[in-house]
């Protein structure tokens, strides 16, 4: 349906900086040898993090030259803060960047429903997804409900719970239940034998006060499929592979915390991302049909990023369904559309559009709330 005037989109962010006296502040003050010699391996990315707030600035001047209006706001984790800008604004659509509430990102989905509330259209998954997506032994269990592949596993929820004797088949991976962005899964979490899943266990109860997934590690290539859209409209991206060529050997071939996050990791620097990966036709379409039938089978919507893992016998098992994901430029979702020819622009008014044509309650050239 198009609008008869701009159409004008709320960028919605948290974004909490760090104060003065932070710790973190006052040690980047502190001259720091980043030689390779220093470092003990040769960086591949810049060692420099990228603010959040120039990520976001990026994606503002991108949604503009894609010819929308744009109000762009940090709600810096106060709800009443979202509540006043929108009450202040005729928004037609809201670009929902929202990852967590007061560092809990199991408050995600409480944003989301929000928007449900005032019925606003916006952009990327719904509570319900959120919610299912976050606590990964529910989503694996909704996979296997349709068929989907993925690693065999078994729920921790106490030590009491903890057995001696199990079905899976070492080496086992021990995740945080309901962490995102890879929390808590760094090379520690990869177990070979009884006695350190024991230790592993305890530590991710004890540290992230949660259940722990044990799940049957699997050797391979890692593959991350974007997928765009809704309904018949949904479609698979190129697929992107993270590569783990030069990862040293004391490092087990996974995607950790420390990889994604730290840039003074040699981790970080050792997980190299190529879109397109270099696969058989028939298996890329295997993966696509499976990206699909998994964004689906979950409910996620607009855009999403499914993780999987090839064994060497060329089997597929899917590891995670991530809604909302980063769009970051150059990164995850925007390097796969890249490959297939759209610009980062494209991107973000495809996810826009997809957003304001699923809407029943958008009403063209008016605001959609009225507070």
């Amino acid at each position: 349906m198009p609008l008869n005037r701009q159409t004008t989109v709320a960028l919605l962010y948290n974004d909490i900086p760090v104060k003065p006296s932070d710790d973190r502040s006052a040690a980047s003050d502190a001259p720091v040898d980043l030689s390779p010699e220093a470092l003990g391996f040769t960086p591949y990315f810049d060692l420099e993090d990228i603010p959040a707030e120039e990520e976001y600035a990026k994606i503002e001047r991108a949604l503009t030259n894609a010819g929308f209006k744009v109000a762009s706001y940090n709600v810096k984790d106060r709800f009443e803060r979202l509540f006043k800008f929108l009450a202040r604004r005729k928004i037609d659509v809201v670009f929902n960047l929202i990852e967590f509430f007061h560092g809990r990102p199991e408050q995600e989905m409480f944003v989301a429903s929000f928007f449900e509330l005032l019925e606003m259209p916006y952009t990327g998954a719904p509570p319900m997804t959120l919610a299912l997506c976050q606590n990964k032994p529910l989503a694996k269990a909704i996979l296997r409900s349709f068929d989907l592949p993925t690693p065999r596993s078994m729920t921790i929820r106490t030590m009491d719970d903890f057995k001696q004797r199990h079905n899976l088949h070492y080496p086992l991976i021990v995740k945080p239940a309901c962490e995102d962005g890879s929390g808590g899964i760094e090379n520690a979490s990869i177990v070979t034998t009884l006695a350190a899943l024991k230790a592993r266990v305890e530590f991710v109860l004890e540290d992230f006060k949660m259940d722990a997934l044990v799940e049957e590690y699997i050797e391979g290539r890692e593959l991350n499929v974007a997928v765009l859209g809704n309904g018949a409209n949904r479609r698979a991206l190129p697929i992107s592979e993270i590569t783990f060529e030069d990862m040293p050997e004391h490092l087990y071939k996974i995607v950790s915390f420390q990889a994604k996050w730290d840039t003074m990791h040699e981790a970080y620097h050792k997980t190299i991302p190529s879109c397109p990966a270099d696969l058989p036709k028939a298996k890329t379409e295997e993966a696509h049909q499976l990206a699909l039938r998994a964004t689906d089978a979950l409910g996620l919507r607009d855009y999403a990023r499914v993780d999987m893992r090839m064994n060497a016998e060329g089997e597929l098992f899917i590891l995670e369904v991530n809604p909302n994901p980063n769009l970051s430029e150059g990164t995850g979702i925007a390097r796969s559309a890249e490959a297939a020819k759209m610009t980062f622009e494209d991107l973000l008014k495809y996810i826009v559009e997809s957003a304001l044509e699923r809407s029943k309650t958008w009403v063209a050239g008016n605001s959609v709330v009225s507070l």
